[in-house]
């Protein structure tokens, strides 16, 4: 499909040149016609009836498959979550924290996962440290500071896959690596009674060896709100341990809805924040048996079904344009024409010293401007792009079928000030 073809699929796009793909994507045509459909079969058939019911269960069991394929994971890994923050929440909040424990995380993170880690700081007396990641924008690096900042102590750490202000794609693989190498701990003497029988006697002679010693992994939660319909992914071989996302922002998709992949072995440890009818089994007389087996039992009760309908519409669009690989490698073609167009313009200084390795292109004006006059400027032109707060900075967001006529646009805008 031709580049003009898949963008008439995009409402939004008619009448406005729009950078703001990274807070929420404009909906399809056809995600709009599938959640409308959706939401007349339910009320044709009967909201609480039990044809609507099998089909709720078929359409979550089908957004779950879509939403695995897109990740390279088995559908049972997969919550279906309202956005980002919600699934974050599920890992944070379902940790057996103990005084004393440590979280890790980066200085780059979103105010909304920030303000969750202070509260679980306050209720459970957990040290909490900060990694300075926005230093290694253009320079150092990124694993080795995160490694520096692990301690023994140390049980999750929490991170972007992609930089939400900056735009800085971290190595993923290579961070998880580090994490769950974790520190050898020595078993204490309880330990060994649990372990029974003793690993090691005694030495002779009234000497005493060593003791044994376990291995303390480090769980990675990564916010993954800007990469998810960005970078080409596959959980399985990068090893994180948590991964939320949210279908609203890259996938196009519609808003309020998202999903937490959660790994095999961390499945075992984490237990559920809210529990409800979707995310247990019952018995015949609908007593309470337990959880459901797999990521599902994070999953609380109802929801708006018919959004299951648009967000695998909107993700079956994309793959009418191209692979994975081939749109992020337009969307990096093109954040680095913008890149280069603003890096030309004297009063603007990109905060990235060379292109963009997603579609996020953040700068700075250097001719005293504030950045929301600016925003609002260029709104009034028809122009979307957003403010940034931490650093101060202005955030312009290419997709792949974005245009190299709107980027002209918005560098022209901003040459003119």
């Amino acid at each position: 499909m031709t580049k003009d073809k898949h963008r008439q699929q995009f409402p939004a796009l008619a009448n406005k040149a729009y950078f703001n793909y990274g807070g929420q994507g404009p909906l399809p045509e056809p995600a709009l016609e599938a959640i409308y459909g959706a939401y007349k079969r339910v009320q044709l058939g009967g909201p609480f009836s039990g044809e609507i019911g099998a089909w709720v269960a078929q359409e979550a069991m089908l957004t779950r498959c879509a939403i695995a394929n897109e990740l390279a994971v088995p559908p049972e890994t997969i919550a279906l979550t309202e956005d980002v923050t919600v699934g974050c929440n599920i890992a944070l909040w379902g940790i057996d924290w103990r005084s004393g424990d440590h979280l890790l995380l980066s200085d780059c993170e979103h105010p909304g996962i920030v303000a969750s880690v202070m509260e679980l700081q306050r209720r459970f007396n957990i040290e909490v440290s900060v990694c300075p990641l926005a230093a290694t924008l253009n320079e150092g690096d990124a694993v080795a500071v995160i490694a520096d900042y692990l301690q023994p102590n140390t049980r999750l750490l929490v991170i972007s896959h992609i930089l939400w202000n900056t735009g800085q794609v971290l190595p993923l693989a290579e961070i998880v690596k580090v994490c769950h190498q974790g520190y050898e701990l020595p078993l204490t003497p309880l330990d060994q009674v649990l372990n029974e029988p003793p690993l090691t006697p005694p030495y002779e002679g009234g000497g005493q060896e060593e003791l044994p010693v376990q291995n303390h992994k480090v769980r990675v939660l990564v916010d993954a709100a800007q990469s998810v319909g960005v970078l080409p992914l596959n959980l399985i071989e990068s090893g994180v341990d948590f991964y939320a996302f949210t279908g609203h922002k890259w996938w196009c998709g519609p808003e309020g809805l998202g999903g937490l992949y959660v790994s095999d072995e961390a499945l075992a440890d984490l237990q559920p924040v809210f529990i409800g009818w979707r995310g247990i089994v019952t018995d015949a007389n609908a007593k309470p048996i337990g959880l459901k087996p797999g990521a599902q039992r994070y999953e609380i009760a109802t929801s708006a079904y018919p959004l299951y309908v648009g967000l695998r519409s909107a993700i079956a669009l994309q793959h009418e344009w191209g692979t994975m690989e081939e749109r992020y490698a337009e969307i990096c073609r093109l954040s680095k024409y913008l890149w280069e167009g603003l890096s030309e313009i004297s009063h603007v200084e990109c905060l990235r010293t060379s292109a963009p390795e997603a579609g996020l292109v953040s700068f700075r004006l250097t001719n005293g401007m504030p950045h929301k006059k600016l925003v609002d400027l260029l709104e009034k032109q028809g122009i979307m792009v957003r403010t940034i707060l931490n650093p101060d900075c202005v955030r312009a967001c290419v997709h792949y079928f974005t245009t190299e006529a709107e980027i002209d646009k918005l560098v022209g805008a901003i040459a003119i000030l």
